[in-house]
């Protein structure tokens, strides 16, 4: 009489019968998928003995099953991402979760470089200044009106250029004549002395200090010799050819004052009309 050779499970012969070996003995093949097979995570079915079966965080799929839970390819052979228990592939995390190009339209990748600005988000490659169309990777740049500039394409397209040497402003600067000027270019014509900050006057469209337009333009005082400058609301007095300070026009006899007065004349000097008729 043969010996047994039944299934551990549901004792059925397994003469001439598919059975699979185990180390607590043989089975049949239901018995075996039902007591060692795992479920499918996404059919929930059982995964056959005989089925290639995929295993991804504690969940376990039929080779069919394992797919892009939007677009319904097979991830079995392809890259994926899980996004919140779903699987994605690339494609369709990328439309979904990543962000265009501003510029070329083109998805960007995750783990790609990258830069964003403003709301948008660019291709490190296709973040380009505007004027030279170099790209603007870690650069400082300047936005306007939907453009990026680097500093020195901005400055060439839009600072305001000094009237003195031409070249942009990037920072300060004074105004002069309804014109922009560096600092260190508004200088006396004279002396070079800079005049950022200090009183002085033009002549010729020229600015001068003070002390070097009174020695070159201004008229002199006949009494003290001095320039007469009427910067700062500085008074004089002319007669004929000849000019006074405020102070400086006075009898040359008894020193009053003579602004409002009358006077005469007495050669190079001028006399208080007392002076003048009490005679030599």
């Amino acid at each position: 009489m043969s010996e047994s050779f039944d299934c551990a499970k549901c004792s059925e012969s397994l003469y001439g019968r598919k059975y699979i070996q185990t180390d607590s003995g043989p089975y049949c093949v239901p018995c075996y998928d039902n007591t060692f097979a795992n479920t499918c995570a996404e059919c929930q079915q059982l995964i056959g003995h005989d089925s290639r079966e995929l295993f991804y965080e504690d969940r376990h799929f039929h080779e069919g099953c394992f797919r892009c839970c939007r677009c319904q390819r097979s991830l079995a052979d392809e890259p994926f991402t899980c996004q919140d228990s779903e699987l994605l592939c690339n494609d369709c995390y990328c439309s979904a979760f990543s962000s265009q190009c501003s510029a070329c339209g083109e998805t960007v990748m995750p783990g790609s470089r990258k830069l964003e600005y403003g709301g948008q988000t660019w291709h490190e490659h296709c973040f380009l200044c505007s004027g030279c169309e170099q790209p603007l990777g870690s650069r400082s740049f300047v936005p306007d009106k939907g453009a990026h500039y680097c500093v020195p394409c901005y400055e060439n397209k839009f600072a305001p250029r000094c009237a003195r040497c031409s070249k942009t402003l990037t920072q300060g600067g004074v105004t002069y004549r309804d014109q922009p000027w560096h600092r260190e270019c508004l200088v006396c014509t004279g002396c070079q002395t800079p005049l950022a900050g200090q009183q002085f006057t033009s002549r010729d469209e020229d600015p001068y200090c003070v002390a070097c337009f009174g020695e070159l333009f201004a008229p002199k005082c006949s009494s003290c010799k001095l320039p007469i400058v009427g910067l700062g609301g500085g008074k004089y007095v002319s007669f004929e050819d000849r000019h006074w300070h405020h102070n400086c026009f006075s009898c040359a006899r008894c020193s009053t004052s003579l602004v409002g007065q009358g006077f005469v004349p007495d050669g190079d000097q001028v006399l208080c009309q007392g002076c003048s008729q009490a005679g030599p």
